[in-house]
């Protein structure tokens, strides 16, 4: 007498459980939504109260118009903006050449701290002999203020531009070479065991290997020298004159414009935020681990 086995039948899930995860998913877009607006209220009511607070410090004071209101400071933003694209002769030029030439000041000394400082911050981190050789220099050098540079930039260079570049320059080599340096020191050295029993050349060890588990640590650094460079760039161009963002305001401050003094600052502070956005952009595309 032969036994049959019981058939089992799996239990369809109930309309209940399927659409649990689709309620789970409509409070939880319905909490983001919630979030924005009282994000969105939060802010206007902050600014709403800042342009309160300006309006009645600035307010009936008797000093020739030496304090800049807020009426004062949107009829010269709106000026400003209508001259953007000024260009007569060198020294007559609109606020976006200006924003041009400080733009390009710092991209150009941002990139080649990047290029010096990423190859030798691999090579700092990978070699203990190098790295004590040169954590010395890096260690009395690092804490100068890149403005403490200028001079002797002038002095060797000859040329205010280049000066500009070149205190860029050191303003974003620290915080590029010491995050690299930082991220090659993490990395998990079963990674670079893995390649040296695969038999892997150093080069395909430093670019498979090493640069990728380095470069979440990099974007950081990178993050933070833009930020530095964007906030130099403004006191050099003061010195060293020519166009740009801090010669702008040096000239507007001797001319006692400050509405345009104001102005210029929400620019800088605007375009900071956009470099520092775009590269935190760039840094979600990273793999964390």
């Amino acid at each position: 007498m032969s036994t049959q086995a019981p058939e089992t039948t799996a239990a369809a899930p109930s309309s209940a459980e399927q659409g649990a995860p689709e309620a789970l998913q409509r409070r939880a877009r319905a909490q983001r939504a919630r979030d924005r607006v009282r994000t969105t209220g939060l802010f206007l009511a902050f600014f709403f109260a800042f342009i309160a607070v300006w309006h009645l410090g600035t307010a009936g004071l008797d000093d020739g118009g030496l304090a800049p209101t807020p009426a004062a400071t949107w009829d010269r933003l709106l000026e400003m903006l209508g001259d953007a694209f000024l260009l007569d002769g060198p020294n007559n030029v609109g606020i976006f050449y200006h924003l041009l030439a400080s733009i390009q000041r710092v991209l150009l000394g941002f990139g080649i701290a990047a290029l010096v400082a990423i190859p030798l911050g691999l090579l700092l981190g990978t070699s203990q002999v190098f790295n004590d050789g040169l954590d010395p220099f890096i260690q009395v050098l690092k804490p100068v203020s890149p403005l403490a540079w200028l001079p002797l930039g002038l002095a060797l260079l000859r040329d205010s531009q280049m000066t500009a570049i070149f205190v860029i320059f050191m303003a974003a080599l620290w915080p590029i070479l010491i995050a690299t340096i930082d991220g090659v020191r993490r990395v998990n050295p079963l990674y670079l065991d893995l390649a040296k029993s695969l038999e892997a050349d150093t080069r395909t060890s430093t670019f498979k290997v090493l640069l990728p588990a380095t470069l979440p640590g990099i974007v950081t650094g990178l993050r933070t020298a833009l930020s530095t460079a964007w906030l130099v760039i403004v006191a050099a161009e003061m010195i060293v004159g020519g166009r740009g963002m801090g010669h702008f305001v040096w000239n507007e401050w001797n001319a006692l414009n400050t509405p345009s003094i104001v102005v210029a600052i929400v620019i800088i502070g605007g375009v900071g935020f956009i470099l520092d956005r775009s590269i935190a952009q760039l840094q979600r595309l990273v793999p964390k681990g």
